[in-house]
């Protein structure tokens, strides 16, 4: 027990440090802010942030705004959205050196002094990858991740790293290092996760880009949550070398790294600057597709899949709303929508993508959490995972005529042979090609998909992981899909609201009631899908539905 006592304090002393650090490192941005004020007391911040990222790059490229005024403007923005909603883990002070260094020369690179802020678990030279972990405290980084790399030799400026959920395998934002962060919009709502520290703090105006992963729904949730936008590309488009995945080594389900901002636009300009030859050069496993012009800039009209239920997880009022009035624009714009039929989604959410990712019975992921000062909210999970085989295997069976859904996961989560495994892929490999051929059938160009939301109340997140189906699908099969705001949820969703009884009417349905109400004027969003490696006509189809 003194052992024990021991330990236990010296973990709470490196999470003490860890606040600390944070703390000192929003000081220097609040130092670093007045002395800029104090030197340039006339800069008008404000239409500084009121620029989308295309309008703020050309004035810098032009040289009608000097980089300096957009770093200070955001450092200061981003201090005040940290103040209110915890997004922000470390300051990277050496942002500043990088500013000065960055003096023109020549054609200047595309995303030339434009501030970044980057997700936590992907690596910059100097800093901890903590993913909540408390023995990932003072491991700084040797080299910057290739999408940082990239970034900065396309002249952007990381400039904070932002807060994620302990292991990244959460759609929440909190963990036991940094605490909770809270949505901008509403501090009684989750950002969404694991991408959750950049959905806060972009859906604050307090970054104008950020980076973020995506392993069922990571970068997709915190966007829909907070009203902005952002974009999964097919898992190899962009390199994930220096980036942390929730579940190491795992190949069922795909993970993907991807831009969030305000807009389509800026995500489109982001994508431009980081397909280059830097990319394909530092990463020789991500294929040179440079971007195609000519496929964004199309003004064809579409032929567009469209569902408004995934029969798993019944969508909220809102949600439902978002599907049909977005499919009523479009049609209205001349496009032609195609109902698609939407089928076992349950057996893809629990058989193919929980199974994959705790093929090993749970032992990489409980792995993780040896030595931590683990959170009680996972403790029944914990147990699970550590239960052996054969008592998942009679519990999944005694459960069944009853919780059905708790029945899956005993079962998804027990441990795979070799040969079970390989079995696995060849099924993830053939649900993929039938989902192809569907799409192909009906001859589609993209499609059209529920969201969830609105934003869940806080504390929710961590109870429905069974919530993340109209998500995790698009992993599983890894195809590219973006997320946009459409619609605010109303009072007259709200009141519908109270007779959702989801489709299994257990637990999880009433949790998600729950979690779901309350959330009158925030914001609802729709996934736009395309075929694998067809990054360009997502981001044109999401344009598409921003425009309209």
């Amino acid at each position: 027990l003194l052992l024990q006592w021991r330990r236990w304090r010296g973990l709470w002393r490196k999470v003490k440090e860890a606040r600390q650090r944070q703390e000192r490192g929003l000081e220097q941005m609040d130092q670093a802010v007045r002395a800029f004020r104090q030197q340039h007391p006339s800069v008008n911040m404000v239409s500084v942030l009121s620029l989308s990222l295309p309008e703020l790059s050309e004035k810098i490229q032009d040289g009608s705004l000097p980089p300096e005024h957009v770093f200070y403007a955001y450092v200061g923005k981003a201090l005040q959205i940290t103040r209110e909603t915890n997004c922000i883990t470390e300051y990277m002070q050496e942002s500043e050196a990088q500013l000065q260094q960055a003096k023109p020369v020549g054609k200047l690179s595309l995303l030339y002094g434009v501030p970044v802020s980057i997700k936590d678990s992907i690596h910059c030279q100097g800093h901890d990858s903590t993913l909540g972990f408390v023995k990932n405290i003072d491991k700084p980084l040797a080299e910057d991740s290739v999408v940082v790399q990239v970034l900065k030799r396309q002249g952007a400026i990381p400039f904070v790293k932002t807060n994620v959920p302990q292991s990244l395998t959460s759609f929440d934002c909190n963990n036991l290092i940094f605490g909770q962060t809270c949505n901008p919009l509403l501090y009684t709502r989750t950002p969404g996760g694991s991408s959750g520290g950049e959905g806060a703090l972009i859906g604050g105006g307090g970054s104008i880009l950020g980076i973020g992963t995506d392993l069922g729904g990571s970068l997709r949730f915190p966007a829909a949550f907070c009203g902005i936008c952002a974009l999964k590309p097919t898992g190899n488009r962009l390199s994930k070398k220096g980036v942390i995945s929730g579940v190491l080594g795992q190949k069922s389900v795909a993970a993907a790294v991807g831009p969030m901002a305000k807009d389509v636009e800026s995500l489109a300009l982001c994508m431009r600057a980081l397909l280059c030859e830097d990319m394909f050069n530092l990463d020789s496993t991500v294929p040179p597709l440079p971007f195609n012009e000519e496929v964004y800039s199309s003004t064809q009209p579409l032929r567009i899949g469209y569902y408004e239920t995934d029969f798993f997880t019944m969508p909220s009022p809102a949600m439902r709303r978002a599907i049909r009035e977005t499919k009523q624009l479009l049609e209205e714009a001349g496009h032609t929508l195609v109902p698609f039929e939407i089928t076992n989604v349950d057996y893809s959410t629990f058989n193919l993508c929980v199974r994959g990712m705790f093929a090993d019975g749970g032992a990489s992921f409980l792995g993780k959490f040896e030595g931590e000062l683990e959170k009680g909210s996972m403790g029944i999970f914990f147990w699970l995972l550590k239960s052996p085989d054969w008592l998942k295997t009679l519990l999944s069976w005694i459960t069944k005529p009853f919780v059905p859904r708790l029945s899956y996961i005993l079962r998804s989560v027990r441990t795979n042979t070799v040969e079970e495994l390989w079995g696995l892929h060849n099924e993830i490999e053939e649900s993929c090609h039938q989902f192809i051929a569907q799409w192909k059938k009906l001859n589609l160009d993209v499609m059209l998909c529920p969201m969830l939301g609105p934003a869940l109340r806080i504390g929710y997140a961590a109870k429905l992981s069974v919530a993340v189906s109209y998500t995790m699908l698009y992993n599983s099969l890894d195809f590219p899909v973006g997320v946009v705001p459409v619609t605010l949820a109303t009072d007259e969703d709200e009141q519908e609201l109270k007779n959702y009884q989801g489709y299994f009417r257990d637990w999880w349905d009433q949790t998600l009631a729950e979690a779901f109400r309350g959330g009158e004027g925030m914001p609802v969003a729709v996934q736009c899908v395309a075929l694998p490696w067809q990054e360009e006509l997502c981001l044109r189809f999401m344009k598409e539905v921003e425009t309209l």
